[in-house]
């Protein structure tokens, strides 16, 4: 199929298909598809929900006409056949993120607003991952015959701990090339490592904060946290993003207002946490075991580099490290506090505790380690990289953009060879009311979806000519 041909055939197969496929993710997203453990049972590992959005996801692509399986709920692919068993691989998750506060609307009923789609998962990542699986669809529809068996696997636990991942490749072999539409354009060809820990304070007697809650994920910038202490609501001075509630005759409940952000892109955000850290030590509002932990806590979230608690480096692949404290609680006598890290390879997470647990022990804290995810580079002049960079040059005509690394975790790091492709455009300005991954009124373009769908399908084209034996 020459390149004319391609334009008019995908241009009115999109036309014919968007409203379909636009109530396929409405469908996927009244899925409040979080995980819930205290719920999970066999063949439902992650919570009910998750299970319902799996199993929704598989008959949307049955119905499509692809081969179909659930694995025990841990994830489900869908195959359309190749010639030969090798397979060239996709992968989307189904589960999502607390919806948190700050929405103007329900999270989980679709709405389409002035040309973008607005809920939970729009963009993060049931919105891109149906996208990816009409592309497949077109080609199925044209009738064409491919040496590699394209698989699309749906997994059900990307948000949390990468517990989908680790059970498929128990049970399967990974694909030769795998792309996950879970990013930015044009391509990203390598990701930051992670690390996520517990940050717990020592033990508190006597103190003036009786409860600290704030955040819903430990990967995102908090745009709320509340705390409650003992004082007087006529003492305490106004604050920017701060409110103050007496509660009952000793009591005043902060409520603090900051901008929620992916955990990868911190300086989008203003954490919540911190705000009320901030205002907690500006005022004495502590004695001093809580003000030990507060100083410690007020230099993690005050530098997003790291720079504050002594993790600051860079690297020529990836950049700044960044670090943000995504959630703290009161548990018992003791404040919890979570972590996560971005690194680059100018560091490593032994050296990372290390460091945290010279702070920590300073004040009787401890920190216990959550998650460690190691770096993933491809090189970016390998031709899967540079066949996806095609395709986008040439349904978009960007030559400005190039290749990129990210601190974001993706699906990508935890197979053989792969790489996140899409669909995000950082660069394009959206609304005010327009919220991010992981935020509230999360948001994606229309028109970027669509575009998104002629360039998923143009790559998989030119990816099934490649040698990927």
């Amino acid at each position: 199929m020459d390149q004319k041909e391609f334009e008019q055939k995908i241009d009115s197969f999109i036309e014919e298909w968007w409203p379909t496929i636009q109530n396929d993710i409405a469908q996927l997203v009244a899925i409040p598809s979080v995980e819930n453990l205290e719920e999970a049972a066999p063949g439902a590992p992650f919570g009910p929900e998750p299970k319902k959005a799996l199993e929704k996801a598989l008959a949307i692509a049955q119905n499509l006409g692809f081969e179909t399986k659930d694995m025990e709920g841990y994830a489900g692919y869908a195959d359309f056949k190749g010639t030969t068993d090798t397979q060239l691989g996709i992968i989307g998750h189904v589960d999502v993120v607390p919806a948190g506060p700050g929405w103007d609307t329900d999270p989980f009923q679709m709405e389409v607003r002035d040309g973008y789609l607005l809920g939970r998962g729009v963009l993060d990542d049931k919105g891109p991952s149906m996208v990816m699986l009409y592309a497949m669809k077109f080609w199925k529809d044209q009738g064409i015959e491919f040496p590699y068996t394209i698989r699309f696997i749906f997994g059900c636990n990307e948000e949390t701990d990468l517990l989908d991942v680790e059970y498929y490749r128990k049970h399967e072999a990974d694909p030769a090339f795998i792309i996950t539409p879970d990013a930015e354009f044009p391509v990203c060809y390598g990701e930051k490592g992670g690390y996520n820990a517990t940050i717990t304070s020592g033990e508190i007697t006597d103190g003036i904060i009786v409860d600290f809650e704030g955040g819903v994920a430990t990967n995102a910038v908090p745009g709320q946290a509340t705390a409650l202490i003992r004082a007087d609501v006529e003492e305490m001075e106004p604050a920017d993003r701060l409110t103050f509630t007496q509660e009952g005759t000793s009591m005043v409940r902060i409520d603090a207002h900051g901008e929620s952000a992916h955990a990868a892109m911190p300086e989008k955000g203003i954490n919540a946490i911190g705000l009320i850290v901030d205002y907690l030590l500006e005022h004495n509002l502590c004695n001093e075991q809580e003000r030990a932990f507060l100083e410690f806590d007020q230099a993690l979230l005050s530098h997003t580099d790291g720079s504050g608690i002594g993790i600051a480096t860079s690297d020529e692949y990836f950049g700044p490290l960044t670090v943000i404290g995504g959630t703290i609680c009161r548990d018992g006598d003791r404040f919890a506090q979570t972590l996560d890290s971005r690194w680059p390879t100018s560091i490593t997470p032994d050296e990372i505790t290390k460091t945290l647990t010279q702070q920590v022990e300073k004040f009787g804290g401890t920190v216990e380690v959550t998650m460690i995810l190691d770096t993933f580079l491809v090189d970016p002049e390998d031709p899967t990289i540079q066949t996806l960079m095609d395709a986008y040059v040439e349904v978009t005509g960007d030559t400005e953009h190039k290749p990129f690394t990210i601190g974001g975790g993706t699906y990508a790091r935890e197979f053989t060879k792969g790489s996140s492709f899409g669909p995000e455009k950082t660069w394009i300005e959206y609304p005010d009311w327009a919220g991010g991954m992981h935020g509230p009124n999360e948001a994606m373009a229309i028109d970027q979806l669509k575009e998104a769908l002629k360039i998923y399908a143009l790559a998989l084209y030119n990816l099934e000519q490649l040698d990927l034996s």
